[in-house]
């Protein structure tokens, strides 16, 4: 399946503004995220388990155990953001 990611504050300093990936069918917010740290040592750093990072799907917070659907918009940031 397809999923819209986006990156805010730092991550997307480290990983850019966003991008559209093919993941498996039936992750979690967690479980993606942890797909997206096996893609590459980029990856791994920024969104990696010592990171704090909050996450919404479909622009609402989420829980890491929210079911991510195809076509859904992912978003990562940390927990404080600038203006």
């Amino acid at each position: 399946m397809k999923v819209h990611l986006r990156y805010f504050a730092s991550l997307r300093e480290a990983l850019g503004p966003g991008e559209t990936v093919e993941v498996p069918a039936g992750l979690t917010l967690a479980q993606l995220r942890r797909h997206l740290q096996g893609r590459d040592a980029v990856h791994a750093e920024a969104l990696g388990a010592q990171r704090a990072l909050r996450v919404a799907l479909n622009q609402s917070l989420c829980g890491e155990q929210t079911l991510v659907e195809d076509g859904a918009e992912v978003a990562f940031f940390p927990p404080v953001t600038g203006g």
